[in-house]
């Protein structure tokens, strides 16, 4: 008998499964405080630092392997401290932002039935090509106060 493996493997299964378990309830709890994207790097973090291989960690915590990747590389490299600073994202800016608050007076003052009748407003108005989906997006945002 084998001294070194004293659990069985369908327990091992089930400690696997506890674990996951674990750790998606701690990054609610995180969440309730931190970004979603910080609580995940945080628990990465630590998972990193007892050795759980990048492809497991990213399953588990669900960032991508190349995040995963990237925080291992930054610990590694001892620049922990920016780890826990979200920096603006790098994707293309938004078209209207200078012009939501003059675009929502615009909608308050007028009555305007269909997405497609803002987006040409927009574009009449303001000279901004604005797609129907973006205007859905818009709508959204500015109706839930953000």
């Amino acid at each position: 008998m084998d001294k070194r493996s004293t659990v069985p493997q369908e327990d091992a299964i089930k400690l696997a499964a506890d674990c996951v378990r674990i750790i998606e309830t701690i990054i609610r709890f995180l969440k309730m405080f931190l970004t979603d994207t910080l609580a995940k790097r945080i628990v990465s973090m630590i998972l990193i630092a007892i050795g759980i291989k990048d492809d497991r960690v990213a399953a588990v915590v669900g960032l991508s392997e190349r995040s995963i990747w990237a925080l291992r590389k930054a610990m590694v490299g001892g620049n922990i401290e920016c780890l826990l600073e979200l920096g603006s994202g790098s994707g293309r800016p938004r078209k209207a932002k200078d012009l939501e608050c003059a675009i929502v007076e615009e909608l308050e003052k007028n009555n305007y039935h269909t997405r497609q009748q803002i987006a040409d407003m927009i574009l009449e108005k303001f000279g901004v090509v604005m797609s129907v989906s973006t205007v859905g997006r818009l709508l959204k945002k500015t109706a839930s106060g953000g």
